[in-house]
């Protein structure tokens, strides 16, 4: 390295938390906060969707279904084209997505235009998670990144909590088309967005766009000295060969499919709840209106899941987090269909919300940390588009067991077999050989050999 030479990681790694840094999770947060507000209102709405058009479970089940369909594709699509057009560039476009179609969904008039446009705000829904995740974890400090990237993702708990509330103050009152007009909202924040969020440092440097690396460096450290003749070093560059591939290569592979087989597992554990939650309350003897209220209930456990159990990850280290939380929501769930205590029932909630939606939550950041950063959209992208086949699966899965009325205890023990297949495949992550393991000991060699 020059005299004079800067490397970008180094610099944002070892930076301070400020104002820079919480622009950029301000507007990510948002993001991801319209994203599970527009995942769970279908599910709120299902009951009313049913009542109108006169649909099965089963067929309701599809339409959520078909929906993630559309995730996965924009998952694998987005996930690897923001190397050619951006990080950021994805973000707004999806965005874009997401919004003006779920927004045209409360204008539909029957359930095949209804599912078509679900479809494609899936696409959008599903591009805009993995590119959220690279661009937080690429700008946050390395000593609090797990907790920012976690943080971020409570966004998309608080979006779902807005999403229960509001669905129940205006399905009573309003019907459920205003519910899907308001997740337009973010259209009117794109040109906000545009101006700013940053691109990626990694992307802008391999395009040679240096000078606009080194004017967000300094936004991020003012010590720097930007008359100098500053050298940004290059990022690692792509190899020959298939990206998805490479994830497998230098020892990942096990790791790689068990992180697949994790989230196909919280996946089916989240998209299990946020579709049917209601009518599974419901169907244990709840109305409408409480059943709602067990959804915002469960986000808030997703929320304090996700906090509390971020922090820890920094101390303890992934794994030692993430294995117990998927047990105990197996727990949760198998218990929650015997009780007739509201208390217990809420207590049981909060701990299904952290042991899915937070233990994703904190699974993206594991991700986004145990591959190089050549590879951290491709890994992302891929290992949440096979999670998204939990997400197809489980909505028609979980309306199959409601059409065939059994006992509401059956029902959720049938889901609580997700949350073990999930403890299981995160048991056999191999940490050693992560991205992250491979920079601390290649630190803690050197502080030896600076010692000696």
């Amino acid at each position: 390295m020059k005299a004079n030479s800067i490397n970008p990681n180094n610099v944002i790694d070892h930076s301070r938390f400020h104002s820079y840094h919480l622009r950029l999770i301000f507007w990510m947060f948002l993001v991801i906060m319209f994203d599970g507000y527009d995942v769970v209102i279908y599910g709120a709405a299902v009951p009313s969707l049913i009542k109108e058009w006169g649909i099965s479970d089963v067929t309701a089940g599809a339409i959520g279904s078909y929906t993630v369909i559309g995730t996965a594709i924009g998952a694998i699509m987005f996930g690897m084209a923001a190397d050619k057009l951006g990080r950021k560039n994805i973000i707004l476009l999806t965005t874009l997505l997401f919004s003006l179609f779920t927004l045209l969904s409360g204008f539909a008039s029957n359930p095949v235009t209804f599912t078509v446009f679900r479809v494609m705000a899936g696409i959008g829904l599903g591009g805009v998670m993995p590119n959220v995740i690279a661009l937080t974890t690429e700008y946050a400090p390395k000593r609090i990144r797990s907790a920012i990237v976690s943080f971020v993702f409570c966004g998309y708990s608080v979006g779902a909590i807005v999403a229960a509330l509001t669905s129940r103050t205006l399905l009573p009152t309003a019907g459920w088309e205003p519910v899907f007009w308001l997740a337009g909202v973010p259209l009117l924040f794109l040109p906000f967005m545009l101006r700013n969020i940053p691109e990626s440092i990694g992307i802008l440097v391999n395009k040679g766009k240096e000078e606009k690396v080194k004017k967000i460096l300094y936004k991020i450290d003012s010590s720097l000295d930007l008359k100098a003749a500053i050298h940004v070093e290059k990022q690692q560059a792509k190899t020959p060969g298939s990206p998805v591939i490479k994830l497998f290569e230098e020892k990942r592979a096990l790791s790689t499919l068990m992180f697949w087989i994790s989230c196909f597992s919280a996946f089916v554990l989240i998209y299990s709840m946020n579709t049917w939650l209601p009518r599974l309350m419901m169907q244990s003897g709840y109305d409408l209106s409480s059943s709602l209220t067990f959804t915002a209930v469960m986000q808030l456990g997703a929320i304090a899941g996700t906090l509390i159990f971020g922090r820890l990850v920094d101390k303890w280290g992934f794994k030692k987090v993430l294995v117990p939380l998927f047990f105990c929501g197996a727990i949760a769930l198998s218990l929650i269909g015997f009780t007739k205590s509201t208390m217990l029932a809420f207590i049981y909630i909060s701990v299904i919300g952290a042991s899915s939606v937070g233990v994703q939550n904190m699974s993206n950041a594991f991700v986004s940390q145990y591959y190089p950063f050549s590879m951290r959209s491709t890994s992302l992208g891929s290992t949440m588009a096979f999670g998204r086949m939990g997400g197809i699966v489980a909505p028609i899965f979980v309306g199959v067991l409601l059409s065939m009325n059994l006992m509401p205890q059956f029902n959720f023990a049938a889901i609580a077999s997700a949350a073990v297949l999930g403890g299981f495949a995160m048991l056999f992550v191999q940490e050693k050989h992560g991205d992250y393991h491979k920079d601390r000991k290649a630190s803690h060699d050197k502080n030896l050999k600076i010692a000696k």
